[in-house]
């Protein structure tokens, strides 16, 4: 499979995943808004956080507006300065996915580009003012649909094999950083009732679409150490980071297959295996209660992957991948 092929297929992959993820975030957030006992900042701020965006936007708004929830939403949804934003990620994905026609089945790609051509129009306009729960949950099943659609109409071969690593390597890395941002948060406030804490964790679980996993495993008391625990060591709950590493490293085992030295890809197969065995060897008591030294090193591990992905198997070196500019 030629280069320009794979980056097209990696990368509709990570677009496809980053847009669902935000749509999530963004309606978690919204409803975290009006039940829970939190300031307007302490909702918000954490949403562009975990997008990366922090420096942009308070550059673009001041740093008053991250307790603005309509211009972080609006930020988030439509900008299109913002290469994060729903608006954007989408046109991405539809672009990367137009590029490679002759491997995407066409049911993938009619679904991607009627999101595309729905969020470009009225219609979508209208959903967001009238009915935002409306408006998120529409992404999140077009995409979802996608996902689905990708897996059983098309060949499992390479082409596949690049795009679901691309959507795994992405789930990993906003799984990390919506964790990190909010644990972070919500273990420093001032102390609050039992049941608005447990309402904040149940949030966190709803952000990374772990609630019913969760409690179908954790019966008891809801606290921040099980949830982070979840959500960084479930092996069997595939938005986990253990279960995502995992499966990252076995579909790239089946693009570069181990001890083909010959082959390109080496450096980054090794690298993305220590991430899959450290995890593995993690366990609840190890983790202990300060998690962001470790989901810190599973971000970066992450990107380090995605670059060496570029570099070593893509065929593009780091400063000309889609990773650095969007």
């Amino acid at each position: 499979m030629i280069s320009r092929v794979a980056d097209h297929c990696f990368w509709f992959g990570r677009y496809l995943e980053r847009a669902e993820s935000t749509a999530r975030v963004l309606h978690v957030t919204e409803s975290l808004a009006l039940d829970a006992d939190l300031s307007p900042s302490q909702c918000w701020l954490p949403v562009i956080i975990v997008a990366g965006e922090k420096e942009r936007f308070f550059a673009k708004f001041g740093e008053s507006a991250a307790g603005e929830g309509e211009i972080v939403q609006r930020y988030m949804a439509w900008d299109d300065e913002n290469f994060t934003s729903l608006k954007s990620s989408i046109a991405a994905a539809r672009e990367n996915a137009r590029s490679i026609r002759e491997v995407v089945s066409i049911e993938a790609w009619e679904t991607t580009n009627e999101l595309y051509l729905w969020i470009n129009g009225p219609e979508a306009e209208e959903e967001y003012e009238s009915h935002r729960y409306g408006f998120y949950l529409r992404i999140r099943r077009s995409i979802q649909l996608c996902l689905g659609l990708l897996r059983s109409t098309m060949l499992h071969d390479t082409p596949l094999d690049f795009i679901w690593l691309g959507v795994l390597l992405e789930r990993v890395g906003q799984t990390a950083r919506v964790l990190d941002v909010h644990h972070h948060a919500f273990s420093n406030l001032p102390t609050r009732h039992q049941v608005v804490e447990t309402a904040l964790w149940l949030s966190l679980l709803r952000a990374c679409s772990g609630f019913e996993p969760f409690m179908k495993r954790q019966l008891g008391k809801v606290t921040g150490d099980a949830v982070a625990s979840f959500l960084l060591l479930e092996p069997a709950f595939p938005r986990s980071i253990r279960f995502g590493v995992h499966a990252s490293f076995e579909r790239l085992c089946s693009i570069r297959p181990p001890g083909a030295s010959s082959l390109p890809g080496g450096e980054t197969l090794a690298r993305l295996g220590e991430l899959d065995d450290w995890l593995h060897h993690l366990t609840p008591d190890t983790l202990g209660a300060d998690i962001h030294e470790p989901l810190t090193h599973v971000v970066d591990e992450i990107a380090a992957v995605c670059n060496g992905i570029a570099r070593e198997l893509i065929g593009f070196a780091p400063a000309q991948s889609q990773s650095q500019s969007q």
